[in-house]
């Protein structure tokens, strides 16, 4: 544990971000105009640190013809400040193509343009940012008893770097999630590094591959089963899931209104069995569920090969993985029947998994800090409607938190959807909060706006 001496004190940042995904390049983004309105004594220093070497959000799901789940107006700020000079639609203006987005008719963009578009974003504000650092400590610093501040250590290479914030804001996303006893290796994949996988196998001579194996019932499922079917037009792509048929995804507008910022305030207020209802009822707003227009194509495809006597694309339905064995250059897998419990064994060139991503424990990155967060009677995270964490009172600073609060804040904290409305609120907690410096403490040397070396 640090303790603060005289002279030892390295310089403070109001704010060090863990991570540098969309969550917290909107924060920068949201303390970058921020710090355009105030006085430069009023401005709020930050650094964030993200482990890969260039900003990058799900690369390896970047299919090309795949779309946005979510409109183009809820970008990484339109929502928190409509005149942005850091929207989706500024960004198409720069390229060149507003006029044709806007003639496209659509309000959901391809996601390789989305992409392109966070891309964009984050090159504006990358002087608050050191890629290819991985945080792997957070120490408290302690003065009379009262955390004051966190020293954060980051690693790149074999050198580190500590970094001293008043406050801590984790952005860490999701990890894939693949089942308990499954091990990813060269032919066993999850969704999240399809197009990598998928560049690897080019590379081997005589690697065209003869059959997939796809495991899930959710968006990236059917997704990955289309592009695989279409890129590989000789091998036979097999669909397995529990369910009857892919459910189709509630994008109502009504349901919709289940991710307005306004529904975050009704969820956090909510009793635990309320909020309970409300997740099951709206499930289908975004877990394992497929657009609809996915599933027609997939169906067509599916009884166009029928009828032709070329069935490459299969559906194994009712059914669960229940083995997965690697033998030399091949996967045997085999899918029971839900309904029969006959077992079906397949041999496959790939097995991928579509099973989702989990979120990162917060605690995890916290150390002996997390010692002192309070968590609920199932031994979650108690989080403050400014998405806090919340923690003993002799904890002066704060920590915050982009993701991992579904059962605080309702579905749409790990989303795009409310980011650039979370944003602000967690900035103008921390500006509330206060970042005068303690008696004694040194003042922090801007470089850039909101950035400290």
């Amino acid at each position: 544990m640090s303790q603060v001496l005289p002279g030892d004190a390295p310089l403070i940042h109001d704010l060090i971000g863990i991570g540098f995904g969309p969550s917290n390049v909107a924060m920068a983004i949201a303390l970058s105009e921020h710090n355009a309105r105030v006085e430069r004594q009023d401005a709020v220093t930050a650094h964030f640190f993200e482990r890969q070497p260039s900003f990058g959000w799900h690369r390896g799901m970047l299919i090309d013809d795949a779309t946005m789940q979510v409109s183009f107006l809820k970008d990484l700020v339109t929502l928190r400040n409509p005149s942005s000079e850091y929207t989706f639609l500024c960004y198409l203006q720069s390229k060149g193509r507003l006029v044709d987005f806007v003639n496209h008719k659509s309000f959901f963009p391809l996601r390789v343009e989305f992409h392109d578009y966070l891309e964009w974003a984050a090159a504006k504000v990358d002087d608050m940012v050191s890629y290819g650092h991985e945080v792997i400590a957070v120490e408290p610093v302690v003065r009379d008893g009262v955390v004051e501040y966190l020293d954060v250590t980051a690693r790149s290479g074999a050198e580190t770097v500590v970094h001293r914030a008043r406050n801590l804001v984790i952005g860490t996303g999701l990890r894939p999630f693949v089942p308990d006893g499954i091990e990813r290796s060269d032919h066993i994949w999850h969704t999240s590094e399809l197009l990598t996988k998928l560049e690897q196998l080019d590379g081997l001579e005589g690697a065209d591959p003869s059959r997939f194996v796809v495991v899930g019932a959710g968006q990236s499922a059917a997704e990955n089963v289309a592009y695989l079917h279409r890129r590989f037009p000789e091998a036979e792509v097999c669909a397995v899931f529990s369910r009857y048929g892919y459910s189709p995804a509630d994008d109502s507008s009504f349901a919709n209104r289940v991710f307005d910022p306004a529904a975050v305030d009704e969820y956090f207020t909510a009793p635990e069995d309320v909020k309970r209802k409300l997740m099951d009822y709206h499930g289908n707003t975004n877990y394992s569920v497929v657009d609809v227009d996915l599933i027609a194509d997939l169906y067509r495809q599916v009884y166009q090969e029928k009828v032709l006597g070329t069935e490459r694309l299969r559906f194994l339905n009712m059914s669960r993985l229940t083995g997965v064995e690697e033998a030399g250059d091949k996967v045997r897998a085999t899918a029971t029947s839900s309904v029969t419990g006959e077992d079906t064994t397949l041999e496959a060139d790939v097995v991928v998994f579509a099973t989702g991503y989990s979120p990162v424990d917060p605690f995890g990155v916290l150390g002996e800090v997390a010692e002192r967060c309070h968590r609920d009677d199932q031994g979650r995270a108690r989080v403050e409607r400014d998405y806090r964490l919340a923690t003993e009172p002799e904890v002066r600073c704060g920590i915050y938190l982009q993701g991992g609060t579904e059962h605080t804040h309702g579905i749409t904290s790990s989303l795009l959807s409310n980011i650039a409305v979370r944003v602000g609120e967690i900035l103008d907690s921390i500006v509330e909060r206060g970042a005068e410096p303690a008696e004694g403490e040194p003042e922090p040397v801007a470089d850039g706006i909101g950035s400290v070396r």
